[in-house]
């Protein structure tokens, strides 16, 4: 009786510690149970799918190819997008640089009192290569001058810097030269923290066709859906704690679906943006997607052009990360 039960033991226990394990691993990795959380958003002012479109037609049309050696139209990206800021009533600071003997700029616009902490909200304008770069990136930029406009005149208990980066793709991408990591190096040096950062990378595309959607792990097709219509929060897996108040925020602003993940920076995709600098200044930072190359497959072609991109579910991803700024850096105010 004692040898069977200490057989029992053997498989019984491992079993439960491993299927403890795993249970664990799957709470950290997805953010579940997950709901909407109570965030105070002026139900007045609400993303316009128009403007969303007509900025990601200028700048995948009049400044297409806008690479790093293609300085007429990259900086020409920078001057209609300060245009478009100071249209907003917004002054827009050039964060200027050089990477090999060439100049190059970030766009930053301060809203909110100055802060030790910061939360930062960015995404690059720079393409890969000779294409229109609808979704990668102009629909992140676009986004991010429509969160501008949506964010004007809020009353912020802490800073929020808007930054619009160059230089995330190619040949620069993971050195000290991209946009973003010059400007988490500027907050480091001046002594501050980015609290929380987000990083608007593709989030224009979707699809309601079944098995649209790839992963980077097969044995997430279980876990996450295979038709890409949702918008995703990515990031790394100490940050888990962080995306489940980001998550809960944005799926308070619409009924578009929201799924998250933070795992180990070794999976494939989730480094893959300008949220990288700030984690590797010890900040959290996460990323905003469609999941890019894992649903579109314009990604980083001539094809991904503007009339792909759906405006409608873009303007709730803007909607969403309004909240999340709201909930995460606004003065508190009361839910009606």
């Amino acid at each position: 009786m004692r040898g069977r039960k200490l057989l029992v033991a053997g498989i019984v226990l491992p079993l439960l510690v491993g299927g403890a394990a795993a249970v664990y691993a799957w709470y950290r990795l997805t953010q579940p149970f997950v709901s909407a959380s109570d965030v105070a958003v002026p139900a007045a002012q609400t993303a316009s799918a128009a403007r969303l479109k007509q900025l990601v037609h200028k700048l995948s049309t009049d400044f297409a190819d806008r690479t790093f050696d293609n300085a007429p139209r990259l900086e020409g990206a920078a001057a209609y997008l300060e245009s478009q800021l100071s249209g907003l009533g917004l002054k827009a600071e050039s964060q200027r640089f050089t990477a090999e003997g060439r100049p190059y700029r970030n766009l930053v616009v301060k809203l909110g009192p100055d802060t030790p902490d910061v939360m930062v909200v960015g995404a690059h304008y720079d393409v890969a290569g000779e294409q229109p770069g609808a979704d990668d990136n102009a629909s992140g930029v676009a986004g991010l001058l429509e969160l501008a406009r949506l964010l004007k005149g809020q009353a912020f208990r802490q800073r929020v810097e808007l930054v619009v980066y160059t230089n995330e793709e190619p040949p620069f991408f993971r050195t000290p030269y991209m946009g973003s990591a010059v400007h988490a190096r500027s907050l480091a040096e001046a002594g501050k923290r980015a609290s929380l950062m987000l990083s608007l990378e593709c989030i224009g595309y979707f699809s309601d066709e079944p098995g649209s959607q790839a992963h980077p792990v097969r044995l997430l097709n279980a876990i996450y859906p295979t038709t890409g219509n949702f918008i995703s929060l990515v990031g790394f897996y100490q940050d888990g704690d962080i995306a489940r108040q980001v998550k809960a925020a944005m799926k308070s602003a619409s009924d578009l679906p929201v799924y998250s993940i933070n795992a180990p920076g070794f999976v494939v995709g989730v480094d893959f943006s300008d949220h990288l600098n700030y984690w590797s200044e010890g900040y959290v930072g996460m990323m905003v997607t469609d999941t890019a190359f894992y649903r579109n497959k314009a990604y980083h072609t001539p094809q991904d052009t503007a009339d792909r991109l759906d405006y409608r579910r873009m303007a709730k991803v803007v909607e969403g990360v309004r909240a999340a700024v709201m909930q995460h850096a606004a003065v508190a105010v009361p839910v009606r």
